[in-house]
């Protein structure tokens, strides 16, 4: 995390409409009963709870099979980019409370304008068993949430959602740990791409500490914001059971702790979201808690005693 940068805003977002099922509407109020806000607060940050996002569905956009849900999709897009934009320009991390993955689609455009603004390219860590790189006409469900790096990659445009002359991310600046569910079709425009995919067979080869550092290597070669993503089911079921997507072989509860320190190491980290989570298939909150520990992490929080080793 950026040493000049003391204060994070909180923006929950109630967004369920992307994954095809009920519960992840309820993820804020999780995580804010799971202690976030007193975690950073502890750990010396100001923290600014904007609260739950909620805007009315988007008129001017039409229902699509390929795309379900897609006028209160492209809704929460609109407005999660706008407040995604304004706290990272008033010089805050945005923390996107989810709410289903499409939520990254407003929340990752929002940080590509803000670094457009300020000449800086952005990088993406995607951790997820998913590469969510399918286009509506790709996609086999038509849930949005499978959908989102394309959009911002600019591969997968639905109708006029945001601006089509917005900043959009180099697929090349994009790094996926953890996956381990892909479509063929999405598999095919990956390596079309370029997109960098560590799925878990590399994360067993090589180990999370060398791929993340080498990632962190090439964040700060480019002089680039990182943004980060996160979705419960990186982790493995046993270690986090809250989300509709699960996909067993995941990442421990150790190596997700391992990402989270090396990145605050980096202070390299702009923005973060924490998505899937979905309290009712939840085992008395424990899913929340992880992902709230987790964060804390990234924010500064030690399991082991020991110094902070700058990169």
């Amino acid at each position: 995390m950026q040493a000049e940068t003391k204060t994070v805003t909180l923006i929950g977002i109630p967004l369920e409409e992307g994954s095809g099922r009920g519960g992840c509407a309820m993820g804020p109020a999780a995580y804010r009963i799971a202690g976030i806000a007193s975690a950073l607060h502890e750990l010396g940050y100001a923290v600014d709870d904007r609260g739950d996002l909620r805007p009315a569905p988007a008129s001017d956009l039409p229902e699509m099979a390929e795309a379900k849900h897609l006028p209160i999709v492209g809704a929460f897009t609109r407005a999660i980019e706008a407040e995604t934009y304004a706290a990272a320009r008033n010089g805050t991390v945005p923390i996107l409370l989810g709410g289903d993955h499409s939520l990254s689609m407003g929340s990752v455009s929002g940080m590509a304008r803000h670094a457009a603004e300020i000449d800086r390219p952005l990088y993406v860590l995607w951790l997820d068993a998913h590469s969510d790189f399918n286009a509506p006409e790709t996609s086999p469900s038509g849930n949005i949430h499978g959908m989102p790096v394309a959009f911002f990659c600019g591969k997968a445009e639905f109708v006029p959602i945001l601006p089509a002359d917005r900043p959009f991310v180099d697929p090349k600046h994009v790094y996926q740990i953890g996956i381990r569910s892909v479509d063929e079709e999405e598999r095919r425009m990956i390596r079309e791409n370029a997109v960098n995919v560590f799925d878990m067979r590399a994360v067993d080869e090589e180990g999370m500490g060398s791929i993340v550092k080498r990632i962190l290597g090439d964040v700060r070669e480019a002089g680039a914001l990182l943004h980060v993503s996160l979705d419960v089911d990186f982790l493995d079921p046993d270690v986090a059971p809250g989300v509709g997507t699960t996909v067993p072989g995941g990442a421990t509860f150790r190596e997700a702790h391992l990402i989270m320190e090396l990145l605050h190491d980096s202070g390299l980290v702009s923005s973060l979201d924490l998505v899937e989570l979905n309290p009712f298939l939840d085992d008395r909150g424990r899913s929340a808690r992880v992902m709230v520990e987790l964060a804390a992490s990234l924010f500064g929080r030690r399991i082991l005693d020991r110094p902070t080793r700058g990169g």
